[in-house]
């Protein structure tokens, strides 16, 4: 095992040295894609077997990773690379499938709304067919399962109920006993998606209540309201995970701590990275870049991941949403305040993430 290390440390080095890449490999990735896309050495290459559609804008992209692909955990997240008009695009999604798929045939299911304007998203419906080669990360997140069977609360809205579908068909493999509800808001009864996989479990795991409101079919009764919580026996001792719009899962959370719920008992996990920075707050400054000699003035309508961007940087980055880490950087002066929080950084050296740290003041970013 040691020797193993060393030779890769020493090809990591031989890789900065001759190419400016930690993995030499990928230097040849441009040939080894048009012998065998599955070859590449910059990404975990994964092939698109087939494609299902969950409901009039939502699809499911069933994948076979390469074998250098290590696995995942329910609830955790992959990184999709795309290449579009020439464009290589990094995209978060949810893993939709249990482990048990992964284990038994090498294959994984993302499942994906289209949004209106969204750019990947349309693109991946209108251009990805069976047979493509897509990039994939390793997994990571922590919106995972509890290791006690303690009894759980599931609130989801529309795609959010893409984790939540594998940690459901997680639970359901592993005989799961304690009480298990899914609270789940959806427009009409159309835009269920996991339609099939949801009323099975339902149906043949006692373990499970499954309750689905459509918004715009029963009226205002069906958005979440107290009357809904009150259904939930033992809520005060649930595990609760959130996923879903802002709005609903803001609305959820006010609910549940009148209810008595802790914020130890709530996991959530996002779409994209939210701003509880209030609007009144001041931002922005002279932010400057050490190694790369620098300085680009923001507004403080961006964090530091896009203001690199624009100043022609390539720092790494994975979910964009403060998710995944692969974004942390060293500040070394200046202050930051933090998108998912709203609260500021100490005005000395700490490692931030560039993605959800937006400049306050003159900052200096190690990059």
């Amino acid at each position: 095992m040691l020797s193993t290390r060393n030779t890769h440390a020493s090809l990591r080095w031989l890789g900065k040295q001759l190419f400016n890449r930690e993995d030499p490999g990928a230097f040849f990735d441009p040939l080894l894609a048009v012998l065998n896309p599955m070859w590449v050495r910059g990404f975990v290459p994964a092939r698109l077997l087939e494609v299902t559609d969950e409901t009039a804008d939502t699809r499911s992209f069933r994948l076979r990773p390469s074998p250098r692909w290590k696995g995942f955990r329910a609830g955790q997240h992959i990184n999709i690379i795309l290449e579009a008009d020439g464009v290589r695009h990094h995209r978060t999604f949810t893993v939709a499938s249990a482990p048990r798929q992964w284990d038994t045939d090498g294959t994984i299911t993302l499942t994906v709304k289209r949004h209106p304007g969204g750019r990947m998203t349309n693109w991946m419906h209108d251009h990805l067919t069976p047979g493509t080669i897509v990039g994939i990360s390793q997994a990571f997140g922590d919106f995972e399962l509890p290791e006690a069977d303690v009894p759980l609360l599931y609130i989801a809205g529309g795609s959010g109920i893409t984790p939540v579908l594998s940690h459901l068909m997680t639970l359901a493999d592993r005989d799961f006993r304690a009480p298990v509800t899914l609270l789940y808001y959806v427009r009409t009864q159309a835009d269920v998606i996991g339609a099939e996989i949801l009323y099975a479990l339902a149906a043949r795991w006692p373990a499970l209540t499954l309750h689905v409101y459509r918004t715009e079919e029963e009226g205002k009764t069906a958005f979440l309201n107290e009357s809904h919580l009150d259904t939930v026996p033992g809520l005060r001792a649930r595990q609760v995970y959130l996923c879903g719009p802002k709005g609903l899962m803001d609305l959820a959370g006010e609910l549940l701590h009148s209810f008595g719920i802790k914020d130890n008992q709530i996991q959530t996990t996002f779409f994209s990275a939210p701003s509880a920075v209030p609007a009144d707050t001041p931002l922005g400054g002279a932010v400057t870049f050490g190694r790369s000699d620098k300085t680009v003035d923001a507004e403080g309508d961006a964090p530091l991941l896009e203001i690199a961007e624009a100043a022609d940087l390539k720092p790494a980055f994975g979910c964009r949403m403060g998710i995944c880490h692969q974004c942390s950087c060293r500040k070394t002066e200046g202050t930051v305040v933090n998108r998912l929080t709203g609260k500021a950084s100490g005005p000395g050296e700490e490692t931030i993430q560039l993605c959800i740290s937006v400049p306050q003041g003159p900052v200096t970013v190690d990059l």
